[in-house]
């Protein structure tokens, strides 16, 4: 007799999980028939452990944030006009890629068991993030889930315009920066020691500028894998200094500090932020529990310390404003919106706001920054080549003006 892994339904719609041992496939269902119990999915031990190895793997597969932007607005429209297993069906159908319908697959067979959608999301946890299971779980709850997944693909979209507005704002400059330092190294590599080597035998004293370049040239010809691999080492450092927590800690705070740069992280941080509590505050969704939730997603790990003590301030029975004041590391504006939005009963619309607010003023900073950051590189990058041509040119005038005086 072989003994056989069983996922059913009993009369109360509750789920039975267990093993019964019988001769065959049809005589495991007849048992478990017979006890009233509708088999969702019955496997052999053998089969249900290799079942299990799968599921281990499905945690190495995850949708792209674009693939789950798009899922969330296309279950969103459907969910409006069709049931819920008949929406999701149709979306599976249309995914593109085999992991995207893996991973959908996986969240429709759970609903088609009888689990609610935000735990059909929890087999796939790579891919659904805890806070956003806990906003579909809130629309579940609440009855309005057509209208949590507007509002939940909506706040996707935001993120992933912001994202992309990150991007453009960083893809030119890094480019430009590439190529000026790739031009630069090519001429203290190839041309230099080729025009200077005619100067080998004059016998005159090199001009000081000419003598500089000459020797950076000489070391990054002599010493270039020297430079690289003190590089890779200082890489491989710095990444096990920033593995301690204290460390990594000490860093983020730093960088909150430098200018400019600490002022963009904290501006995206703070309109993310605010953002994703409209949307909770909207989809009566604990406040508490969704700032809880919110932590996990803070790579900045000072800024993830804040948030971590507004979330025991706000526990305590401190107010929210409050508690994002005294962490001192939020735009004073989105404070001051807050506790706006705290007295009028109105938390929601004034965190909108505020997160309308600080998205345009991170764009205005962006095109500001890129303007500036533009030119500069360019006239470093002259300024560079035009040291190096004058490097070569001293030499020649030198030579121009000794065979003018004999």
């Amino acid at each position: 007799m072989r003994r056989y892994a069983y996922l059913a339904l009993d009369t109360a719609g509750r789920e039975r999980r267990g093993s019964v041992r019988a001769e065959t496939l049809g005589a495991a269902r007849a048992q478990l028939d017979a006890r009233r119990f509708h088999v969702v999915r019955i496997v052999a031990e053998a089969d249900a452990s290799a079942l299990l190895s799968r599921r281990a793997s499905s945690a190495r597969r995850r949708l792209r944030t674009k693939d789950l932007t798009l899922f969330t607005r296309q279950l969103a429209t459907l969910v409006q006009v069709t049931p819920l297993e008949e929406a999701l069906r149709t979306v599976v159908r249309q995914a593109e890629g085999a992991k995207v319908r893996a991973v959908l697959g996986a969240v429709h067979a759970g609903v088609v068991e009888g689990r609610r959608l935000a735990d059909a999301m929890a087999r796939e946890p790579a891919s659904f993030p805890p806070l956003y299971r806990a906003m579909i779980a809130a629309g579940e709850g609440s009855g309005a889930l057509p209208t949590l997944l507007e509002r939940v693909a909506d706040l996707l979209e935001r993120q992933a315009k912001i994202r992309g507005k990150i991007v453009t704002a960083l893809a030119y400059p890094l480019i430009l920066a590439l190529v000026a330092a790739g031009v630069v190294t090519a001429l203290m590599l190839f041309v230099v020691p080729e025009v200077v080597a005619q100067f080998d035998g004059v016998g005159q004293q090199l001009p000081l500028l000419t003598r500089i370049v000459i020797g950076i040239s000489t070391f990054l010809a002599r010493w270039w894998w020297a430079l690289a691999l003190g590089l890779v080492v200082a890489a491989f450092a710095a990444w096990r200094a920033l593995r301690n927590p204290a460390t990594r800690l000490a860093f983020d705070g730093a960088l909150l500090r430098v200018p400019l740069l600490g002022r963009l992280i904290r501006d995206l941080h703070a309109a993310r932020m605010s953002r994703t509590l409209a949307t909770m505050v909207a989809s009566r969704l604990p406040l508490l529990d969704g700032l809880a939730l919110t932590i996990g997603t803070i790579r900045n790990h000072a800024l993830r310390a804040a948030t971590a003590d507004i979330v025991e301030a706000v526990r305590g029975g401190g107010g929210l404003s409050a508690a994002f004041g005294r962490a001192g590391l939020f735009p004073p504006l989105l404070v001051h919106m807050m506790a706006s939005g705290e007295a009028s009963g109105r938390l929601d619309m004034m965190l909108e706001r505020a997160a309308d607010y600080l998205e345009r003023e991170f764009d205005t900073f962006t095109a500001t920054m890129l303007a500036l950051l533009e030119p500069a590189i360019i006239v470093v990058m002259g300024g560079l080549v035009a040291l190096i041509v004058l490097s070569i040119l001293l030499p020649i005038l030198q030579l121009d003006a000794l065979a003018g005086a004999l």
